[in-house]
């Protein structure tokens, strides 16, 4: 009976050790990715990153042709 408890308890063992080192790692001392706010063109409606958006007249768009084009008709 002791063998039968041992032997169950080094599969159990077994079974425990392969599962956990067929998990996928987890790398606890990634960066997480920056995330950017999205603003909407005032012409087209188009949405971009903040970064990329030309500023005119106190609105945003998507490119210099829209600026100077102002906001459009949605």
């Amino acid at each position: 009976m002791g063998r039968l408890l041992v032997l169950v308890l080094l599969a159990v063992v077994a079974v425990w050790l392969i599962r956990r080192a067929l998990r996928a790692p987890t790398n606890s001392t990634e960066v997480p990715k920056k995330t950017e706010d999205l603003v909407r063109c005032a012409h087209c409606g188009v949405h971009l990153p903040r970064a990329e958006a030309h500023a005119a007249a106190g609105a945003l768009y998507c490119s210099d042709q829209h600026a100077q084009l102002g906001p459009g008709k949605r």
